[in-house]
């Protein structure tokens, strides 16, 4: 079978992406052929593109950190009943194709009547979400936090996975998001603003509970503030550095030993960087524990509790457009790319 794919030759502009069309080898032992559905455009693949994503293939690749798509074959040691029924992966790379082959082990079912584009949309970002709030920082019923781009992916999933456990979300975002903010259930802040943290803590006058920072960079100290005795700092990204000059390690490199360093400050706050990959050496306790999650965000949106924010649907050979409409910071929730067929 052929496959589509959208190639990252190197450091480019979103306009820069290729498309090749090659042939796909039949799924091997414990393999499944899948045929995409729905993929989407993370900050990963936005990193990738300058060089800047820990751990990122050599260049030329094919990005694509996850993916949401049809079985129509599989290789030995694989039910063929999986054939024709419907399955999120989180693959890192490669998700950017019309078919790709895929470890069936690494396949979780998307419930019936669930649309491809909304189950990508919490996909990476929903098991992200969810872990965050309720493996990592552990808020209970009744606390307070800050979500820190509130109308992102991530930051939309957020807001709502914690309105629905019974947490005050305060969530900060471009006025003009505002309003959608504050639909999800969030107390909007801009962002923009100079005095932005000073609005937070008229919010939580006592601190809060948890801040979930993707932006890293010297706002991060301010973050670390406005957490109460016993609170916990996630960061889970360096978006304020993306565009730095010289090797792309060294800020994260000094965030994590900032978060080292206020972890041993004696006032009860702690500070927790999320890594997605987290215990990957263990597979099958690593597969269990994201399926497990994701299998519960996405029965929260089979049920209409979560409801996936779609910034824009864009067919798989214009790729390129929906990089530069993510890159654009002008949208709310994620853009999908979706099957050009």
């Amino acid at each position: 079978m052929n496959t589509t794919e959208i190639v990252l030759p190197g450091v480019v502009a979103p306009d820069g992406l290729q498309v090749r069309v090659r042939d796909l080898p039949e799924p091997a032992e414990r393999q499944v052929l899948l045929r995409m559905e729905a993929t989407g455009v993370s900050f990963a693949e936005q990193q990738m593109r300058l060089g800047k994503y820990y751990d990122q293939p050599p260049f030329p690749f094919v990005p694509g950190y996850d993916v949401v798509g049809e079985v129509v074959a599989t290789g030995p040691g694989v039910a063929t009943a999986l054939t024709g029924r419907r399955f999120a992966a989180v693959t890192k790379t490669g998700g950017w194709a019309s078919h790709l082959v895929v470890d069936a082990g690494d396949l979780v079912p998307v419930p019936d009547g669930v649309d491809p584009a909304a189950a990508e949309t919490v996909l990476v970002n929903g098991v992200t979400a969810w872990q965050m709030l309720h493996r990592i920082a552990a808020v209970r019923r009744g606390g307070v936090v800050v979500v820190l781009g509130a109308n992102g992916g991530v930051g939309s999933v957020l807001v709502q996975l914690a309105r629905h456990a019974g947490i005050t979300v305060i969530g900060t975002a471009a006025e003009r998001h505002h309003d959608a903010v504050r639909a999800l259930g969030a107390i909007p802040v801009d962002y923009r603003d100079p005095d932005m943290h000073a609005q937070i803590r008229a919010h939580a006058p006592a601190g809060v509970d948890a801040v979930f920072d993707h932006v890293g960079g010297p706002g991060l100290r301010e973050s670390w503030r406005l957490l109460r005795r016993g609170g916990t700092l996630v960061n889970y990204g360096s978006a304020a550095t993306k565009d730095e000059p010289g090797n792309a390690m060294l800020p994260v490199l000094k965030l994590f030993a900032r978060l080292l360093a206020w972890n041993h400050l004696p006032n009860g706050k702690s500070a927790r960087f999320y890594n997605f990959w987290a215990g990957k050496r263990r597979i099958a306790a690593f597969r269990a524990r994201l399926a497990e999650d994701l299998s519960q965000v996405l029965a929260l949106v089979a049920d209409g509790v979560l409801t996936p924010q779609i910034a824009a649907r864009v067919p798989l050979a214009d790729a390129g457009k929906a990089l530069a409409l993510a890159e654009s910071r002008t949208v709310m929730g994620k853009v999908v790319i979706v099957s050009s067929a």
